[in-house]
């Protein structure tokens, strides 16, 4: 059995807004982990011991400016340009706070689902594309 020593966990979320139909993504710069990481979902890591849904939360807030809600989990899996990082994306719906990048974000963008693609440089899981786009 091999060790999951080094193995991480990022929450990320899929801020969708029913109103305009357009999802949140954030760009990064000279990612540590996947350095050819441009566009993502806002959020971050978890360490051992912290509870999710507050994790979830203080990350978009710190990295968005938006409080959110988390409506659930929605997927999860393991990053092939990281083999030791899993991502877990959670539905979540902005409940207030004011849009403004920050943390390791120095961008934020609205963009429809069928645009999510052209932003992303990583590899974007054809389940998570799926749910999104019947999100709409």
């Amino acid at each position: 059995m091999e060790s999951n020593e080094g193995f991480a966990v990022a929450l990320l979320g899929i801020i969708f807004d029913p109103k305009t139909k357009r999802i949140l993504i954030g760009r990064r710069e000279k990612d540590p982990d996947v350095p050819e990481l441009t566009w993502s979902f806002p959020g971050g890591k978890i360490n051992h011991g912290e509870d999710v849904e507050e994790v979830l939360k203080k990350k978009i807030m710190e990295k968005t400016g938006l409080k959110v809600e988390s409506l659930g989990s929605v997927y999860s899996r393991v990053l092939p340009e990281k083999e030791n990082l899993l991502l877990t994306y959670f539905l979540c719906e902005v409940t207030g706070g004011e849009e403004k990048s920050g943390g390791d974000l120095v961008e934020l963008k609205w963009v429809k689902p069928e645009e999510l693609e052209d932003h992303f440089t990583t590899s974007f899981h054809p389940h998570v594309k799926e749910y999104i786009m019947n999100l709409v």
